[in-house]
């Protein structure tokens, strides 16, 4: 039996990348799947988003290896959409004792709409994580078991660096936005044994950063992507050493860590 044998968790982006491998890694330790995502383009940004082809492939992979998946489309931004798909999986599995809010966008590119960057960026990286924690934090407390809320943040959420671009600018204030929201709900809801943190990976070997935009960002360099750079001598980590140091943050053995923004990030943030 796995360490999280009996319980289940609610995984947005989990179509593919870090999403998917969170499923993947903690469904491998015992728990039931809910899992949602948009799985399909945001017109605001330069890359592909996941397909419903994508979520279904994450759906096979879980159930292939003998877990249980509840998966949804569904849009952070829209609380009602969200909310639906969540109380699928509570139909399902009767419970909810993770919450793992992983969606995120990103563009650091150029953009002729500076203002809808800016909006999409904010309403899917920030309020959607504010939406997700919303969606499942009734049947949390209700349930009175306590419970872990993971929210993916990003090295950009513990040091910024310069660039003109709208989407840079609206990812660092969303990423930093994160950080604050933990501090103020894991004070929040200690009282009820939930514990709430925030992870800050480096780059990732995700949809997210394997794609011609970024690609051919990091190419051209500049002021978006110059100080991007590890300590560690690793460009790029890959999503199962995220997906690892989660398990390890929503077991028991983490019982006691709250309040913290742990870096996933190959020493980058003290660069």
């Amino acid at each position: 039996m796995g360490s999280l044998t009996g319980k289940a968790a609610f995984i947005t982006g989990v179509a593919r990348g870090q999403g998917r491998a969170h499923a993947l890694r903690l469904s491998r330790d015992g728990a039931a799947i809910i899992g949602v995502d948009i799985a399909q383009d945001i017109p605001s940004m330069d890359y592909p988003n996941a397909s419903a082809d994508d979520l279904a492939e994450t759906v096979k992979l879980v159930e292939g290896a003998g877990g249980r998946i509840v998966a949804r489309q569904a849009d952070v931004r829209d609380p009602d959409d969200l909310t639906a798909a969540f109380q699928d999986g509570i139909a399902e599995f009767g419970r909810v004792d993770i919450v793992i809010a992983n969606a995120g966008i990103i563009r650091l590119g150029p953009a002729e709409d500076r203002r809808a960057v800016w909006r999409d960026i904010i309403d899917v990286n920030l309020t959607g994580v504010w939406n997700t924690i919303e969606a499942a934090l009734p049947s949390m407390i209700d349930a009175g078991r306590g419970g872990s809320i993971v929210i993916t943040s990003s090295t950009a959420g513990l040091k910024a660096t310069g660039t003109g671009t709208p989407g840079g600018q609206a990812y660092a204030a969303a990423k930093r936005g994160l950080v604050g929201l933990m501090q103020v709900l894991a004070n929040d809801l200690a009282q009820h044994w939930i514990r709430v943190n925030t992870i800050h990976p480096t780059g990732v070997a995700t949809g997210m950063v394997l794609n011609q935009a970024m690609q051919e960002l990091l190419a051209h360099g500049g002021e978006a992507v110059s100080a991007m750079q590890n300590a560690l001598p690793i460009q790029i980590l890959q999503p199962e050493d995220i997906a690892n140091s989660v398990a390890w943050l929503v077991s028991e053995e983490a019982k006691f860590v709250t309040g913290i923004s742990l870096p996933l990030d190959a020493g980058f943030s003290v660069r």
